[in-house]
């Protein structure tokens, strides 16, 4: 078998001698030095540079958010409010007109209160990816907010003055992107206009509920919710609960800490968690599902709620916010205040603020409940129906917000958020933000007010940030990447979620980006501390097709973003420190070397696929590499290379190239005969963004990625020794491949790698594209007794000749395997077909035994950003969900007309419709996403190397009555194990099958039960406003804010006895204490 092997590798190794080209590459590159210089990436320099770009980007937009947050406090002093204000005296661009317009059924069409809102002009812009109009500011009241209530009328009056803000900051940087004011009446008032993003369905966008105003409006949380589930809690008041919870974990952001409790007589948790975890999307995930089970049981005890609640925020021992502390509790009523509980774990500091929440419909008295909260710091809140749930859930940050205010100067602290997905279309952002305040007082003397009035925001795109970065100067596996003090990317290439909710911030960490181990959890911790470093390690990196594992040698500097909680990094392959810059001052040769890029030489000089990069601004961009080439040839025939519109690096660097592979057709590949050697193709891809194929017609069926950086061969080339052999790619669920037109060819690639000096460096690879069908014949020949393809060797039973792969292929299975367990060549011809397909899908029992054997490793990651086919929805079964319906009794009793049922009546019809998902939709759906839409899922990957054995080794497969014999052996120079094993003689060697496809992850990905228990260093904001000695806190609650008339509940009920449609009125939905 080493004698197979040895001239398996003298084949390979003298092809790629002849037709690769390597030496004959190094040589030309030579030949042509005075056409180029060598630079030199210094990585802390690099990454210094960067982070000071990326700081001044950053910090021309907190000068604009400053001057809209001083505007707007300033704005609102000088504001009077008006009790008497109408709807006609407030001028305006409602975003949602448009769309409400086009909707006969809309609430506003029928109110025919259209005669206030502007009608807008809009132009295309390629920054916002949108229409804008840059002369006016745009509004956006949430579905649940009556437009025309005092509070809002007078919202949207002062708020109006920000218009000539918003354009003075965009005249002093014209690339500021969206600016936005969030309102905490829940109005958002943003620029340019534009008309707002209506869903398909009922649109459920509340600024108080995005990542970045949460994390504006106050400092992190600790909070522990509770739940009454004794048995008086039942039906309706239930579900209420339920859904008023996941309400409010969506109020929480990964600053903050929670966990989730019911009680009756004991207190245990709703879920795994034992204790805080972090507010991560995933974990909240697992709060949601485990609140459906919640069911209603025993009797109240409110002490073993808030002991247990009490005991949780005192647990010092776990990771946690260290800020605000709160318990929220949610109940039907009781007549307990456990004062001796708040004595022995609150008073007097009162360190931990209780809000507490009356659901349902009740007669119970609630007066203990707002003793709780007005004892305690916080407030008390009342959710008689659906319909008050959103609101009465995020008013807590209210009563957060009071301690920033009285703080002043001192809490006007820009914060920069987590990645998220604009809602307006902008793509993945940052935003920086800054809380606003309510100056005014009272009166003379009072004391000062202390309501937040909203958070100022200011929108980066992070492709603007991306641009600050080097692009190719780090060659193919070098990059920069940036992370945030949870240790989540905003940089970094392996940030691409396939699917985007703009109500979920994107937090992929670090350590899920890339493949952890310790010395990146060392990095990552140093990162996150603010520390600058340096660490060059040997780790694991993942192909660009997620098929392979290769190790490699990488070097990481970091240093931290000042103004900002980011931290940047800087990784290079240490091929990569040097990378070379064309210097095509000669204009005649320029243009000499052009004309090689002209289709008009691909006959004689090979096809040349140039990658997709922006040459120039002018350039039009095209995904067909033809239509591409074909526009850059015409632009170049108006500019020239060295134009100022133009990026005379990378044009140069494309030239060179350009003529630099012609140089390799005419030294090595015209004068061949490729059939000779069984060879489709012929290639060179270069860093300067060349890919040349020879013969022409060999493009055809060229599939390989046109930009060199973005192909898994030349990436991988770069990282490995040798010779890369890359099959072609096939899924277990697709057909096999077609060898009938001899087009089916394996790539076998090489880095060439340079020596000037003691500078080296790798500036192009350079292949073969072997015929599949022809190649695997040749093997057979190879792995056999013969010594010429035309003389066979006959082993009959009197000769003494051994057995062998071409004459005993009926008794030995004779295969290539690569390094990531892929079959690359087989003696059988009934596998031909299989090339390309994971070796346990063609033999499962000789995988595991190689595996076994440790010919190959295994690694196991998580993929966090996949995307998912819709689920066909369970078995719900038809039954509506469960709405308070009144007997006659309460038709006849004129109390009932004035009480809150009433009311609540209308809201949850109401409301039913606005939370379709109450009835029976998925909540996304709300939002406008399709029926049919890919939903974000988790999805597990598992690729295999190469093992820890390197030589030839023999071993048996143990079947007990069923043995196997095989032997296996790395190919030197190359990422091939050639494996020659007996074939199986009976069923009882069939053993379990490795299986290398992404697979789906019902669970989410591991355990996180199990993950909370180690959970991954962060830090929170180095600000914690959570107490002021001079904060009121008297503002408590005592129940519904705007108690409605008798002749409008009348009326309503009629309505709704009717059949007719109802109106909303300025009830409940926006707080009182918004009077500002």
């Amino acid at each position: 078998m080493q004698h197979w092997a040895r001239r398996l590798e003298q084949e390979v190794d003298g092809v790629m001698r002849i037709f690769g080209g390597v030496q004959q590459l190094r040589e030309i590159y030579k030949d042509n030095r005075n056409l180029f210089e060598v630079q030199e990436n210094e990585p802390q320099k690099l990454v210094e540079k960067v982070a000071g770009d990326i700081e001044s980007l950053l910090d021309r937009k907190v000068q604009a958010l400053k001057r809209l947050a001083d505007a707007a406090e300033n704005f609102q002093k000088a504001h009077r409010w008006q009790d008497n204000i109408k709807e006609e005296d407030i001028v305006y661009y409602d975003a949602k007109a448009d769309a409400e317009l086009d909707d006969p059924e809309s609430e506003d069409v029928e109110r025919g209160s259209k005669a206030s809102t502007l009608r807008l002009d809009f132009i295309e812009d390629p920054n916002f990816k949108n229409k804008v109009n840059y002369s006016y500011t745009a509004v956006q009241i949430p579905t649940d907010i009556y437009k025309g209530s005092t509070v809002i009328l007078n919202e949207l009056n002062w708020t109006e003055a920000l218009e000539n803000v918003f354009m003075e900051n965009r005249r002093q940087d014209p690339t500021l992107l969206w600016q936005v004011f969030g309102s905490a009446t829940g109005v958002t008032r943003y620029y340019p206009a534009t008309p707002w993003r209506a869903p398909k369905k009922i649109d459920l966008y509340d600024v108080r509920r995005r990542p970045w105003y949460i994390q504006g409006a106050s400092s992190p949380k600790d909070m522990v919710i509770i739940v009454d589930v004794s048995g008086s809690v039942s039906g309706l008041t239930l579900k209420l609960m339920k859904t008023s919870v996941c309400e409010m974990l969506d109020t929480l952001s990964d600053d903050d800490y929670v966990n989730v409790a019911s009680f009756n007589e004991k207190a245990q948790p709703v879920s795994c968690f034992t204790h805080l975890v972090q507010a991560n999307v995933r974990n909240k995930k697992v709060f949601k599902e485990a609140v459906q089970g919640m069911v209603a049981k025993g009797t109240t005890g409110y002490k073993a709620g808030f002991e247990y609640a009490f005991d949780q925020l005192q647990n010092s021992n776990i990771t946690r916010a260290n800020c605000n502390k709160m318990i929220m509790m949610f109940t039907d009523g009781g007549e307990d205040r456990v004062q001796d509980v708040f004595e022995k774990y609150n008073w007097p500091n009162r360190t931990v603020r209780v809000f507490t929440f009356s659901v349902g419909q009740h007669n119970y008295d609630v007066t203990p409940l707002q003793w709780m909260a007005c004892a305690n710091k916080g407030y008390y809140f009342e959710i008689p129906s659906i319909g008050a749930i959103r609101i009465n859930t995020q008013e807590y940050l209210d009563v957060l917000g009071r301690p920033m205010v009285l703080a002043g100067k001192e809490a006007k602290q820009v914060q920069w958020t987590n990645v998220y997905e604009d809602a307006l279309g902008l793509g993945l952002v940052v935003t920086g933000t800054l809380p606003v305040f309510n100056l005014t007082q009272d009166g003379p003397g009072e004391k000062k007010n202390q309501l937040i009035l909203g958070v100022m925001g200011i929108d980066v795109a992070l492709n603007d940030i991306k641009r600050l970065t080097p692009n190719y100067t780090l060659g193919a596996n070098g990059y920069v990447f940036a992370i945030d003090l949870n240790g989540y990317v905003l940089l970094h290439p392996n940030l691409k979620p396939q699917t985007t909710n703009f109500r979920e911030p994107v937090t992929l960490d670090f350590l899920d980006a890339e493949l952890e181990d310790e010395n990146k959890e060392e990095i990552r911790r140093s990162m996150i501390d603010g520390n600058k470093g340096h660490k060059q390690i040997r780790t694991l990196v993942k192909s660009l097709d997620e098929r392979y594992i290769d190790e490699v040698t990488r070097n990481y500097t970091w240093v931290p973003i000042r103004s900002t909680n980011y931290s940047l990094g800087l990784v290079l392959p240490p091929y990569s420190t040097f990378y070379l810059q064309a210097n095509l001052s000669d204009q005649i040769l320029q243009v000499k070397y052009f004309e090689f890029l002209l289709p008009s030489s691909f006959e004689s000089e090979g096809h040349v696929f140039i990658a997709p990069r922006e040459y120039c601004k002018d350039l039009n961009a095209s995904d067909n590499n033809t239509e591409f080439l074909k526009n850059f040839i015409e632009l170049m025939e108006k500019v020239t290379p060295d134009s100022k519109q133009c990026n005379n690096f990378l044009l140069h660097n494309l030239i060179l190239d350009t003529g630099i592979t012609q140089q390799l057709v005419e030294r090595v590949w015209r004068d061949q005969d490729l059939n000779t050697y069984s060879l489709l193709a012929v290639f060179a891809a270069t860093d300067g963004g060349i890919t040349r194929v020879f013969p022409n017609k060999a493009a055809e069926d060229w599939t390989e990625n046109p930009e060199p950086f973005n192909a898994s061969f030349y990436r991988r080339s770069l990282d490995n020794h040798g010779y890369v052999f890359k099959p072609p790619h096939q899924d277990a669920l697709l057909r096999p491949l077609e060898l009938e037109n001899d087009t089916v060819g394996i790539l076998v690639s090489t880095a060439v790698e340079l020596s000037l000096g003691r500078r080296t460096l790798r500036p192009a690879v350079v292949g073969v594209k072997l015929d599949l069908e022809a190649w695997a014949e040749k093997f057979k020949v190879l792995a056999s007794n013969r010594t010429h393809q035309d003389q066979p060797q006959q082993c009959g039973p009197n000769s003494h000749c051994e057995m062998d792969c071409e004459v005993n292929n009926e008794d030995l299975l004779c295969v290539l395997i690569d390094d990531g367990g892929f079959l690359v060549l087989s003696n059988q011809n009934h596998q031909w077909d299989q090339v390309g397909r994971f070796f346990s899908e063609v033999d499962a029992n000789l995988m595991l035994a190689l595996y076994n054997n440790s010919f190959y490793s295994r690694k196991e990651s998580y993929d966090y950003q996949a995307a998912c086919a819709p689920q066909p929805p369970g078995n719900l079964g038809a039954a509506p969900r469960g709405v308070f319906v009144p007997t006659v009794a309460d038709f006849l009793n004129l109390a009932w007309w004035t009480s809150a049922a009433a009311w609540s009546l209308f809201q949850q019809l109401l409301y039913g419709l606005i939370y379709h998902s109450w009835f029976q939709a998925d909540p996304a759906e709300a939002e406008g996403s399709p029926e049919t839409r890919e939903s974000s899922c988790v999805m597990k990957q598992t690729q295999y190397y190469f093992g820890s054995v390197n030589a030839s080794y023999n071993a048996i497969i143990d079947c007990g009555n069923c043995s196997r014999l095989f032997h296996a052996q790395r190919l030197t120079n190359t990422n091939l194990l050639f494996v020659v094993a007996e074939k199986p003689l009976c069923s009882q060697c069939e053993a379990g099958r490795l299986l290398q496809k992404e697979t789906h992850c019902p669970a989410d990905g591991p355990e996180q039960c199990e993950l909370v228990q180690r959970p991954r260093y962060r830090r929170g904001p180095h600000i914690c406003f959570d107490y002021n000695a001079t904060e009121d806190t008297s503002d408590c609650g005592r129940g519904a804010s705007f108690p409605p008339s008798l002749g409008v509940l009348v009326s309503l009920q009629l309505l709704l006895l009717l059949g007719l449609p109802p109106r909303p009125q300025p009830q409940v939905l926006v707080h009182a204490s918004r009077r500002l």
